[in-house]
């Protein structure tokens, strides 16, 4: 018999993990003390809070994924003034202590996404918090060089929770039919925040000195922990729906009364099974490998130029170091108008092809509507193109001193494409991956923080070597490599998905 779910109760078979509140299930006598969504508008939903609520945590998060990144760069213009306090003149060493925050990024995820599937996001996005300002006091007051990268190792690992965890709070809030905008300003926030960092970077060293770009980054952290600890609210759904079936255990006295998404496992089975989780996804399924590198290129080269920008500007162009900050607004302006893009056409591409596969009777077994994950690459092709045009112009122009404007805006198409690229990619992923999207972007973020690492560190001698222009044209060969993916993933993504789909997560 089909019945609507009872108010804090629904019968259905467990291993159905849409949390979606618009879907039908049917009721039998075994399985009546399993807790569910009060029907379609049931208020405790993070798809039916107010919009204001939704919004302000959706902002939230998204502040908080830019400054984490902003603590990438914004000392960077202070290292030279930090190197010669510490007595130190190794080129390498100049550029590790600025990319070493990316290996603590890349390892803080493969714990924090897992650990928020188990915890719930709120109670991850408060520890983190507290871990992230303390270690980036840490930095501000270091004796030595040695202590100063090991605490930016640390404040990297904690500064990764909302990279890793905000696009799965955005999945946990927002309809996927609506994700594209919200998907977009939190992925502003990585990209946009190594930038703002060395603009304003220049002149914080300038005129405080190299520490201060720390205790900026901390008083801006702590105010944003106060105002994430008053007002953020749980939007993890089997932590919520966990909460809904202790209050019923309480009231009833019924022990056997448990969340339709708890799987039954011990806590510490199931923590187990989370901490393994986005190394699980990374090597067993092709798509998101295939993904995450592309990701880490993509965005290895943005760090590249963080850190090269200001030999490149001073060297070529006769920039001042307040100079050199200016240079980063071509990528600035490029990032907003690949948001832009991406904001206008990727829900209406996705409503659309969803209309047209129904019309056609395409989707009879695919979930929310037929809306593909695969739908989310329109863009893909453009940003893949763009990139390596944008690298090979960027190149040529500075190695023949072409008026300065035109590689800056050269950078611009550079950004510009990396937002069609990754943003796609990951709305892919976390469209895939529902409830485990922190862990499929986890995933992604480890291996896109490695090279984000360690591609500068080789980046300065390969311009010694082959020179700006061979050395930005390398580069975009190797960006034109990838394009073959590009069609791979809209052509035989969803079949490489589902052949290798991971049964147990």
């Amino acid at each position: 018999m089909e019945l609507r779910p009872i108010p804090g109760r629904l019968d259905t078979d467990s291993s159905d993990t849409l949390t979606t509140p618009t879907s039908e299930h049917l009721s039998t006598d075994s399985n009546l003390n399993i807790v569910w969504w009060d029907g379609d508008n049931d208020p405790e939903h993070p798809y039916n809070w107010p919009v204001w609520r939704t919004r302000l945590n959706c902002t939230l998060v998204s502040c908080a994924s830019f400054v984490a990144p902003l603590a990438t760069t914004l000392f960077a213009p202070g290292v030279p003034q930090l190197m010669r306090e510490f007595h130190s003149d190794s080129e390498e060493l100049t550029t590790f202590v600025v990319s070493i925050y990316n290996l603590g990024m890349a390892f803080g995820p493969l714990l924090i996404a897992p650990l928020s599937e188990v915890y719930g996001r709120v109670k991850i996005y408060h520890v983190c918090n507290v871990g992230f300002v303390a270690f980036v006091i840490g930095c501000a007051l270091a004796p030595n060089l040695q202590s100063l990268i090991a605490l930016r190792f640390l404040s990297g690992v904690f500064g990764a929770c909302f990279s890793a965890n905000g696009g799965g709070s955005i999945a946990d809030m927002v309809p996927q039919e609506r994700r594209a905008g919200a998907m977009a300003a939190f992925t502003l926030g990585p990209l946009l925040g190594p930038i703002a960092g060395p603009i304003a970077g220049g002149f914080i060293t300038s005129a405080k000195g190299w520490r201060w770009n720390f205790w900026l980054v901390a008083i801006v952290g702590t105010f944003l922990s106060l105002v994430m600890a008053l007002t953020l609210k749980e939007s993890f759904h089997p932590v919520i729906l966990e909460a809904k079936a202790a209050r019923l255990r309480k009231s009833t006295g019924n022990p056997l009364v448990r969340s339709k998404l708890d799987s039954g496992l011990t806590f510490k089975h199931n923590l187990r099974r989370s901490l393994v989780r986005p190394v699980k996804i990374l090597v067993y399924s092709p798509v998101v490998t295939l993904i995450s590198l592309y990701i880490a290129v993509t965005f290895g080269y943005l760090n590249l130029m963080f850190t090269s920008f200001t030999e490149i500007f001073e060297n070529y162009y006769g920039f001042t170091p307040d100079q050199v900050g200016l240079a980063y607004l071509g990528l600035g302006v490029g990032s907003l108008v690949g948001v832009a893009l991406f904001r206008l056409t990727s829900d209406r591409y996705l409503a659309k092809k969803a209309a047209d596969a129904n019309a056609a009777g395409d989707n009879s077994n695919v979930p929310n509507g037929g809306m593909k994950p695969g739908y989310r690459l329109t863009n893909l092709p453009i940003g893949s193109l763009l990139v390596p045009i944008g690298l090979f112009i960027y190149g040529w122009t500075t190695q023949y001193h072409i008026h300065w404007m035109v590689p800056i805006v050269a950078t611009g198409l550079i950004s510009c494409g990396n937002i069609l690229t990754i943003t796609p990619l990951q709305m892919y992923l976390i469209d895939a991956f529902h409830v485990h999207a922190a862990s499929a972007l986890a995933a992604s973020i480890v291996l896109r923080s490695i090279v984000g690492a360690a591609l500068p560190l080789a980046g300065l001698r390969m311009y010694s070597a082959l020179g700006i222009g061979w050395g930005n044209s390398l580069l975009g060969f190797i960006s034109l490599l990838f394009l073959p993916l590009t069609f791979v993933f809209l052509r035989y993504g969803e079949y490489l998905r589902k052949r290798f789909e991971i049964k147990t997560l």
